[in-house]
């Protein structure tokens, strides 16, 4: 995998659902293909492999603070299969710094979507929950090309 250098244009970091959820990954990526787009959605991936998990862990940490931006998209999904606990644990990580440059968006139809818009107006009042995915891409990018 890449790895972001002074030569490269902007990386963003394409945080959010992948167990149990849509591949919401290439869309996005397709949209922001002239940046540098550090995808963790792998094409080939045993989550009940442990060694691979703390590979992916380890890969996915290293890269969310490599990133310029980090695109958080929390998809549609079955809450009786996931509510994504990976990645609202990470939003509440980089929320947490407030240099973070971040964006967010939870579909209307994730379940915790109202969890994700009550705990960011109070810890960033300032970062809305995009309600689509080519929203939050779009945010991203102006955000990418502002650092360009």
């Amino acid at each position: 995998m890449h790895v972001p250098s002074a030569e490269d244009p902007p990386s963003v970091f394409l945080a959010g659902g992948i167990t149990h959820c849509p591949p919401w990954q290439p869309q996005a990526a397709r949209a922001l293909a002239d940046f540098v787009v550090l995808n963790p959605r792998r094409a080939d991936f045993d989550v009940s492999d442990p060694s691979q998990t703390d590979v992916q862990i380890a890969w996915e940490y290293r890269h969310l603070m490599l990133a310029d931006v980090t695109l958080f998209w929390f998809p549609a999904c079955d809450a009786a299969l996931t509510v994504q606990p990976i990645t609202l644990y990470e939003l509440g990580a980089a929320v947490a710094v407030p240099a973070r440059r971040l964006v967010v968006g939870a579909d209307p139809g994730y379940p915790r979507r109202a969890d994700v818009v009550a705990q960011l107006a109070l810890a960033r009042p300032d970062l809305p929950v995009h309600r689509t995915l080519p929203e939050a891409v779009a945010a991203a990018r102006a955000q990418l090309t502002a650092l360009g």
